[in-house]
């Protein structure tokens, strides 16, 4: 059974930062792309960032590039989200999916479509 549990949610202040985790059971992440989309009341679907399977090449979309780092450790069989500079526009439920694509400049629209395995989300709330 393929699982993904996201955890490091929280409430910062604006130019706060939180790391999110994205934690496996039952898959190698490293043979996956890897992607955190998050979705907020309002607001379409956004795909932040993915990370490729194998070589590890990475993907940010516009919004958050030069802010957000997403990165692997294989040992621990998790992905990781380092999100600085955090801003009043982030806050979201922000989850991890393995993602059926190519890491690409189209995650930013990703569709449920492509995304095989996800987890529950992690609430990140950004307020002074």
């Amino acid at each position: 059974h393929s699982q993904l549990v996201e955890s490091g949610g929280g409430l910062v202040q604006p130019g706060g930062s939180l790391r999110l985790s994205c934690a496996a059971s039952g898959l190698t992440l490293e043979r996956y792309h890897i992607g955190w989309f998050r979705q907020a009341p309002g607001k379409e679907r956004e795909g932040v960032s993915c990370i490729s399977g194998g070589d590890g090449n990475d993907y940010y979309a516009d919004s958050v590039k030069g802010r957000f780092t997403i990165s692997r450790d294989n040992a621990k069989n998790t992905v990781y989200l380092q999100m600085n500079n955090l801003k009043t526009e982030d806050p979201a439920v922000s989850v991890c999916a393995t993602y059926e694509l190519a890491c690409s400049r189209d995650y930013s629209s990703v569709s449920v479509a492509d995304l095989a395995v996800w987890g529950q989300g992690t609430l990140v709330t950004v307020s002074s």
